[in-house]
């Protein structure tokens, strides 16, 4: 056998060797799998032999609260005094129509907790577009498109009932929703809920101009305000442009 033949036939084994092990070190890394995804996991709602309840889900320990959703200005989120009185009752009367309406207002904040500006009330009139005008109607009269079109009509914001109501009740039927009417504040956040009720305001004085109307705005919010927003803000108390 030649010189070369015999260092091929020293290569070869080598060679096969060396490509065998590489073969089964990639096909053993490919056989595991160590991704976010594969990692031992409960999932949602399933059994659980770990906890006594069975359950894998877990309750939030008590007392805990995610970080900005603490909402300690009950002013702000709700609509309501500090401290409300929970055995007041709200008292309702029945229209023509058949709606359910209410004729008092226990606990709901009479003042705007944010100052009225200018952009408030657009702000306002932009979201009402958006999501009370069809069927609350252009100034607020109850004669919306859906409503043209066979929906139950909501009551007019022109009568003296809500004319006079507090700015809380209408903030809190924005929130919680009353009658026929769901609640918003899965897509209104609080200060754009608060701008819906400034431009409804603004819309009983555009219709009633000559009318005293119970609204009040935050004296200190607007103290803190701009010389130039806070007279805005004090003009259109009745949030008129």
């Amino acid at each position: 056998m030649s010189k070369n033949n015999e260092q091929r036939a020293v290569r070869s084994p080598k060679l096969i060797y060396g490509l065998l092990v590489s073969v089964c070190v990639l096909a053993a890394g490919c056989g595991v799998r160590f991704d976010m995804q594969d990692q031992p996991r409960y999932r949602a709602y399933k059994k659980s032999e770990f906890f006594s309840d069975n359950r894998a889900s877990r309750d939030t320990p008590e007392g805990t609260v995610a970080r900005g959703l603490l909402k300690d200005n009950k002013a702000l989120h709700t609509g309501k005094i500090d401290n409300p009185d929970p055995n007041v009752q709200v008292q309702t009367t029945t229209d023509a129509t058949g709606n359910t309406l209410v004729s008092s207002f226990p606990n709901a904040i009479d003042e705007f907790p944010i100052p009225v500006t200018q952009e408030l009330i657009d702000r306002g009139q932009d979201r009402y577009n958006i999501y009370c005008i069809v069927c609350h109607g252009p100034v607020g009269s109850g004669d919306g498109m859906v409503v043209r079109r066979g929906f139950p009509q909501p009551p007019t914001y022109h009568d003296d009932r809500l004319r006079n109501a507090p700015v809380g009740h209408f903030f809190d039927v924005i929130t919680n929703g009353w009658g026929k009417m769901n609640s918003y504040a899965s897509v209104l956040p609080a200060a754009d809920r608060w701008a819906v009720v400034a431009y409804i305001r603004a819309l009983q004085v555009s219709q009633n101009p000559d009318e005293t109307i119970q609204m009040n705005s935050n004296a200190a919010a607007n103290s803190a305000a701009p010389a130039t927003q806070a007279a805005s803000a004090n003009t259109n108390t009745g949030g008129a442009h």
